[in-house]
């Protein structure tokens, strides 16, 4: 059930309807993150530049090396910094346009289904920052763990894994259910939800693919509600 969602979703990610989401988000992106680089450029030549100047130039001349040492350290700590910056920002982006997504998976696979119901603008703005909050917290959880021996990569997997499956699962459901339903649902099964956000975190974990992350696991989580939902007697979306 997890692989044939898994594959759906992987056909619907590269299907003609769902380029114009992934164009939108990936510009999008790229123009958040061009107008972070340029405020943290900013930033660095008003705030740091002028206290290196202050500070060297009262030591003796070969000191003078140091400052432009530390200059290019920190040019590489604020790409760095960028780069931790870059799946948080396409997942809030991201976030805003999962019901597109939703909608293509519906009409494409499940015709004669009713379609399910995007949430308001104000519930879909906090669900955006809610689960940004979740990616940050995620990815600081298991970035704290990859210095603890022997569990840092079982660890990155493990705390994506529910994360990203719970949040991604109730958005699916919550299509068709009330918020509480949607738990509830997801807590019945929430072996299988935590055996696909496995998936999505592997996927994760890929560079470059990875900032389709959020277009995928909410194209398979919307299979895996449906596939879910036509086996659950008290229910069928």
């Amino acid at each position: 059930m997890i692989l044939q969602a898994a594959r759906l979703s992987l056909i619907n990610l590269l299907a003609a309807e769902t380029r114009s989401v992934f164009w939108k988000v990936l510009g999008l992106t790229l123009l958040v993150l061009v107008g972070l680089w340029l405020a943290l450029r900013s930033a660095f030549i008003s705030f740091v530049f002028p206290w290196i100047d202050s500070f060297f130039p009262a030591m003796p001349d070969w000191a003078g090396w140091l400052g432009f040492v530390f200059a290019i350290v920190a040019g590489i700590g604020l790409a760095l910094g960028l780069a931790l910056l870059l799946s948080p920002v396409t997942a809030l982006i991201a976030s805003l346009f999962l019901d597109d997504v939703a909608a293509v998976v519906e009409k494409r696979d499940y015709p004669s289904d009713p379609p399910g119901t995007p949430m308001p603008l104000g519930p879909a703005l906090v669900s955006s920052i809610k689960f940004l909050g979740v990616v940050i917290a995620g990815n600081l959880i298991a970035l704290f763990l990859l210095f603890v021996p022997g569990i840092n990569l079982i660890a990155f997997f493990f705390v994506n894994g529910y994360l990203l499956g719970r949040e991604f699962f109730e958005f699916a459901a919550m299509r068709f259910r009330s918020p509480e339903e949607a738990r509830l649902f997801r807590a019945k099964h929430a072996t299988t939800v935590f055996l696909a956000g496995l998936v999505v975190a592997a996927f994760l974990a890929i560079p470059i693919v990875n900032l389709l992350t959020p277009l995928f696991a909410a194209g398979l989580m919307v299979h895996l509600h449906k596939l879910i939902s036509r086996k659950d007697t008290g229910f069928r979306s």
